[in-house]
Order: structure tokens, then sequence, then C-alpha cells
């Protein structure tokens, strides 16, 4: 009786974590399908470089904005009701994305699936949380979801190029049936959803000024990359971003509950596992939207080549996950998430050298090949670090506090890279961008050797 009871425990955990890896790998299908069918949206809406950012930026920025009130909706109504919810409104979004007729509406749609990610996003990882034991068990069931996230990131650049280059509205439809196989088997997975863990209010106030001020941030560096630095709206957009970030202070401050829980910032681990995902979408998280630019633009690869040369890129990611897994416990997560931001900077630093030599198999496809290694281990082991010691009430929060870093970050770096690529020559602008990720994976480094303090007891 207990060994059917513990394959029936097996069965239901398996189950659970097949469906949240699957969740992930359209996520991550979403994340690099869209960079590789860029340039042909941008060109089929007629937009140029700083307007097609936004088609990145604006899913960005609201999943950003929003993933700390998606993680506080998890910790209330429970992480199974949040994750059925949010997986139907980004398959209506995805749907809508590909109808969409023109840019502003593609925008929309990109926005809404955003919102419903930064609940989607944290309801996962408190899953896993919630549903595996710290230790081996939850870094298994870490490095199995990543690896499978990451295979979405294969998928993603292949279909990226093959459905782009019959049309770009397919990129989009693609997860409607990802997301109703995800909904189908949740009824399986979560047929005892997990109970409301909290009370009290969720700051959607506190969550709309800071998404705000983060969107007048890269609004104020979009205009500079488009008009320079000259332009009359620079000041306006500068004090409005300002003014926003002080607003979002004030009522954070004079919060009964606020958006950020003063008790999550005295757990060290979390504070190295958000300042690793802010340097490691800023570092080797940005590389897909450079490559595929340099791909493109400098050595003259059209869509469909672009995604298959993506290939070594997306696979050693799938390694790199599947080598944290085994490592952390044998070594030190820090050690390990050291190691990954270390082999992030020498491929990005090959991919600096490679924007003059024009030779793909001799600079792009070895640092494709040791960034893409850094990246998986990275994305596995900074998960680890972060969410060790957060108890299980404030799974969602912690979670949602480090992707919430993750993709502020990356929308800042994106519009710098922006900036970069308008104000310099292209044979000047390439190496000068990788050398930006080059020095945040370096800083990455730093971050993740530097002494935890013990939380305070």
């Amino acid at each position: 009786m207990e060994t059917n009871l513990a394959l029936g425990i097996d069965r239901s955990r398996n189950i659970c974590l097949a469906v949240l890896s699957l969740a992930q790998f359209m996520i991550a299908l979403d994340y690099s399908i869209v960079y590789v069918a860029l340039p042909e949206i941008a060109r089929y809406l007629l937009l140029d470089h700083s307007l097609s950012q936004w088609v990145v930026s604006s899913y960005g920025l609201m999943f950003a904005g929003f993933l700390l009130v998606g993680g506080r909706l998890c910790d209330r109504f429970g992480a199974a009701t949040i994750f059925v919810w949010a997986m139907g409104i980004f398959a209506a979004a995805s749907l809508l994305g590909g109808l969409a007729p023109s840019g502003a509406l593609l925008l929309l749609a990109r926005g809404i699936q955003g919102v419903a990610a930064a609940a989607l996003q944290p309801a996962i990882i408190a899953l896993i949380a919630l549903s595996f034991a710290e230790g081996a068990e939850r870094t298994r069931a870490l490095s199995i979801w990543g690896a499978v996230g990451a295979s979405g990131l294969v998928a993603g650049v292949v279909l990226g190029g093959v459905l782009a280059a019959l049309s770009w509205s397919l990129i989009f439809f693609i997860y409607v049936p990802v997301a109703l196989l995800c909904l189908l088997l949740a009824r399986v997975a979560f047929s005892a959803a997990l109970p409301s863990l909290s009370a009290g209010r969720i700051p959607i106030v506190a969550s709309a000024l800071g998404t705000a001020a983060v969107f007048g941030l890269v609004l104020l560096l979009t205009v500079v990359a488009e008009y320079g630095y000259q332009h009359v709206s620079i000041p306006y957009l500068l004090l409005g971003a300002l003014g926003l970030l002080l607003a979002f202070y004030y009522v954070e401050a004079r919060s009964t509950a606020p958006l950020i829980s003063p008790l999550l910032w005295k757990i060290p681990n979390l504070k190295t596992g958000c300042l690793a995902s802010a340097l490691y979408m800023a570092g080797v998280g940005t590389e897909f939207y450079m490559v595929t630019l340099l791909l493109q633009e400098v050595y003259g690869y059209d869509v469909l080549s672009t995604g298959l040369l993506f290939l070594p890129l997306s696979l050693t990611i799938i390694l790199g996950n599947i080598l944290a897994g085994r490592w952390i416990g044998r070594l030190a997560a820090k050690y390990v998430l050291a190691a990954g931001f270390m082999l992030g900077a020498v491929g990005l630093l090959l991919l600096a050298l490679s924007a003059h030599a024009n030779n793909y198999w001799l600079y792009i496809f070895p640092a494709l090949m040791i960034s893409g290694l850094g990246h998986g281990m990275i994305y596995t082991a900074k998960f680890v670090v972060g969410i060790e010691g957060v108890s299980e009430v404030q799974q969602g929060s912690a979670s949602a506090l480090m992707v919430t870093a993750q993709y502020s970050s990356g929308a800042l770096a994106l519009a710098l890279l922006v900036i970069v690529l308008k104000a310099l020559p292209a044979q000047q602008a390439y190496p000068m961008c990788f050398g930006l990720l080059v020095l945040f994976s370096l800083l990455g480094v730093m971050v993740a050797l530097r002494k935890i303090k013990p939380q305070c007891q």
C-alpha cells in the first residue's frame, strides 16, 4: 500500500513537472521566436530599429512591471489557480497578436501577453518550489524544467526563421495550441489546487507606478537613440521618469502592504539572485537580439538561415541547464553560477571580435557554443541560489522579484544597445555592444562570488 501511494505521489509530481516545463517551453519559445523574426516584422509593419525594439520591450516592460503583482496573486489565491487564468489570457493575447493588422495593435497584444506572463512565470516557479523539497529534489526539478524551457529556445530560433519566411503572424499563432495543451494537462496536474496562502490587498497602484517609471526610462533612451540628446522632449521625459520613481517610493513607504515586502530584502540569497538575474538578462540574455542583427545586417543571412545558425547557442543552453543540475550539490551553487557568467563573458568576447571577421565558423560558431553553455548554467543556478531559504508563503513574491529584476534589466539594456547602434557605424557599434554584454557578464561573476552574510534571526 505504501509503495503504491509513493508511486502515485511520484506520478503526480512528474505530471506537475511536465506541465510546468511545457509552460516554460512556451515562454522561452516566445522569447527566441520574436527575436529571430523581428527584422521581418519590422519590414512588414514599416518599423525602424528604435520602434521595432518595442515589439520586445512592450512585452518585457509589462512583464517586469506586473511580476510582483503576479507573485502576490499567487501567494494570495494559490499558484495553481493563477497558472490556469494566466495561461488562458496568454493564449487569447497570442491570437490577437497574430491577427494584428498594424504595429499599434501588435504592441497592445504584446503588452497583454506580458501581463499574463507576469502572473504565469511566478506561478510556475512557486509551484516547483511548493511541489519539490529544497535540496537535491528541487535542484533536479529546476534542472529538468530549465532544460525543457531551453528547448523552447531551440524550437524558437528554428520556427522563427521557418514561420517568418511564410508569415510573421504564425509566430504568434503557434502559442495557442501549446497554451491549450497546458490548460488541458493542468486539469490533471493541479486537480487539488493549492489553497490561498496569504491575505491582504494586491498593490496595483505601486505596480502601475513602477511599470510607468521603467517605461519612462526606456522611452527616454529610445528618443535619445532616434533623435539625439538635443531633442526637445528629453528634459520632460527625464523629469517624468524621475517623478514616477519618487511617486513609487512614496507609495511603497506609506503602504501597510508594500509591493516589495521588507521581509524579502532580509533574505541574503534572494538579493544575490536578483542581482544575478539582472546581469544575466543584460549579458547573455540580450545576446539573441544582437546576434540576430549581426547575422542578418552584417553577415547578410536571410531569416531562415539565421534561425538555423542559432542552433548551436540553443542546444548548448540545454546542455548548460543539465550540467548545472548535476554539478550543484557537488559544488556550491554560487560557483556554478560564477562559472556560467565567466563562460558567457568568453563567448560574448568572441562575438565582439566576429563583427570584423565575417567568418561564422571561426568566430560565431564557437562563441555561440561557449556563451550558450554559460547561459544555461546561469539560468538554473540563479534560481537555486535565489529561492534558497525563502518560506513557502513567500515563494511567489520571491520568484517574481527575481524575474522582475531580469526583465527590467533586459528592457533597459536593449534600449542602451539601440543607442549605440544608432550612434556609431556598424564596424564600431557591434564590438561596442558586445563589449557591454561582456562587462555585464563579468559583473555577474563578482556578484556570484561575493560573500553572503548570514540572515539575522
